[in-house]
């Protein structure tokens, strides 16, 4: 008994370390807390994972011909009077500032609809540092993956600064939706396992500093 013991408590100490070299998958990644009033530039509105509809820790300004958002807390950012059907493209250029402090996502959504309720859908594409894209929905509380995190070389990674910038695309035809990163696209979809009709927007997960140009939606 003595030697099972032992060996047991061997195995927790092997295993501490390896906790430590991942805390954002055990919650220790605290939302940093921005000195941002909760506003967002004229016209788009903003929801937060955790429900605070002050948009507490958020900074978001217009800069130049974009959006530059600084986060604390994970949510997703809209116009309410952009609206897409039928065949259309969305699209955007992100540029990460600086590398955040574990791989952090942000991209697109499409198909929103009842953003400010309890019954809330979308389809997003989102990258991250790492070189890795995922497609989720969102549909009501639960957040259901199409595609799981997937490498792809489309995704340009951080240079020596720690800056990376690349276009993300959604393009919806009757039966296939294409994501793209600049310009290849990484998979594509049958429509009808995707939100495409509704409002188009951006999700920025937690504790980035990140530029978004170009975003527009267009018919095809």
């Amino acid at each position: 008994m003595k030697k099972l013991f032992l060996a047991i408590a061997a195995i927790g100490l092997t295993t501490l370390p390896l906790l430590a070299q991942h805390p954002a998958e055990h919650g220790a990644d605290p939302d940093k807390k921005m000195a941002g009033p909760g506003t967002l530039p004229s016209g788009w509105q903003g929801r937060l994972d955790s429900g605070d509809k002050t948009l507490a820790g958020v900074k978001a300004s217009q800069m130049g011909g974009g959006v530059h958002f600084m986060t604390g807390p994970a949510g997703i950012y809209y116009k309410p009077a952009d609206k897409a059907s039928g065949a259309y493209e969305t699209h955007a250029t992100f540029t990460q500032m600086e590398k955040a402090a574990h791989p952090e996502a942000y991209g697109l959504f499409i198909g929103g609809s009842s953003l400010d309720g309890a019954a809330q859908k979308y389809t997003y594409f989102i990258v991250r540092q790492d070189g890795k894209y995922m497609i989720k929905r969102r549909a009501g509380a639960d957040t259901p993956t199409i595609v799981d995190w997937t490498d792809s070389a489309a995704i340009k990674k951080p240079d020596s600064s720690g800056k990376m910038s690349n276009t993300l695309a959604i393009e919806v035809s009757k039966d296939k939706v294409r994501f793209l990163v600049n310009g290849t696209e990484v998979t594509s979809i049958d429509a009808a396992k995707v939100d495409t009709a509704g409002t188009p927007g951006l999700r920025v997960n937690h504790n980035l500093n990140l530029h978004v140009e170009g975003f527009a939606t267009k018919s095809r």
